[in-house]
């Protein structure tokens, strides 16, 4: 099915075909009938010299109106990396103003394997359609798990939700976050709480379980803890009848709300894993060897107590 864009939007389009502000990049009459060259347009008629702007609008109305997909090649084009050679300011500004023309239209620019695809999403201001990742991911899987397997089915399931995300499959990609946020937070648990005494039998420890286990051992901060029971409660609409009880289906502000809390708990999980733990004293090294309470051995004696060691065990008069 072809796309069928309001003529607002054409006219707009248009106008980042032609650069004609700057940062944008500027296109003579002749390197716009490149581009639409470039775009995978059939018979493409040399320029008249008319000018740029209505001669671009033109051309895109009329392929429109024919009924061909020319118009989403155009924009698909528009948003590839490949126009920009060296001119990533450029892109960046574009790319920018493209998706706050496209929104309007219930659309905005996505990527499918590097490639720029087009997506539906909810029609808004841009300013009301939040950017995905509030909070950065300032590490990488390998700096959360250790294991190289697992990190990287994590890392797998990380690309996932990305793609659902951009997909505007939102249901899919909530899950696949909270998939990867309990395997991390597993995995935690079971490296880090040698000793740790575990509430529960890990086989029987859920989503909730391990965010309060990495919060009361101080692996993750108190935000990403409460923030995190949004995930849990989307990741249950795993079931199709959780969904319907609960009436609402996760939608792109909810993905929103949710990245930035993966990102926090990942970031916060490869903090505290950089801080070993601090290493005993010799003297309560020695202590425990000697099968003693170094913190007992640490306290200062008192009257009560020296007089206990001496023999018979009582006390002098005036102590």
């Amino acid at each position: 099915m072809n796309e069928i864009f309001d003529d607002s939007t054409l006219t707009e389009i248009a106008h980042l075909i032609c650069g004609d502000e700057t940062p944008l990049l500027y296109r003579k009459g002749y390197e716009i009938a490149a581009f639409f060259q470039r775009a995978g347009w059939d018979d493409v008629p040399e320029y008249d010299g008319t000018p740029r702007h209505k001669w671009t609008l033109d051309l895109l109305r009329e392929r429109q109106e024919d009924g061909t997909d020319d118009a989403r090649r155009a924009v698909l084009r528009l948003a590839n990396r490949l126009e920009y050679y060296n001119q990533q300011q450029e892109y960046q500004a574009m790319l920018k103003r493209l998706n706050e023309i496209l929104v309007l239209d219930g659309r905005r620019v996505g990527e499918d394997g590097g490639q720029p695809v087009l997506v539906r999403c909810e029609a808004g201001f841009e300013d009301e359609v939040r950017q995905l990742r509030q909070v950065e991911l300032k590490v990488s899987v390998t700096e959360v798990v250790s294991d190289p397997e697992l990190a990287a089915t994590v890392q797998l399931r990380l690309d996932e939700a990305r793609i659902c995300y951009h997909h505007g499959a939102y249901t899919s990609a909530v899950i696949m976050l909270g998939s990867l946020l309990e395997g991390v937070l597993a995995h935690a648990a079971q490296t880090r709480a040698a000793g740790v005494r575990m509430p529960k039998p890990m086989r029987n420890m859920g989503l909730k379980d391990f965010l309060d286990f990495a919060y009361d051992n101080e692996w993750i901060e108190h935000d990403a803890k409460l923030a995190s029971e949004l995930i849990r409660q989307c990741r249950n609409l795993v079931h199709p009848l959780a969904e319907k009880q609960n009436g609402h289906s996760p939608n792109r502000d909810t993905l929103d709300m949710c990245w930035p809390v993966v990102n926090a708990t990942l970031n916060d999980l490869a903090a505290t894993a950089a801080t070993p733990p601090a290493p005993p004293s010799p003297r309560a090294s020695a202590d425990q060897a000697r099968g003693r309470n170094p913190n007992t051995a640490a306290q200062r004696p008192t009257p009560a107590s020296v007089a206990r060691r001496r023999p018979g065990g009582g006390t002098t008069a005036g102590t």
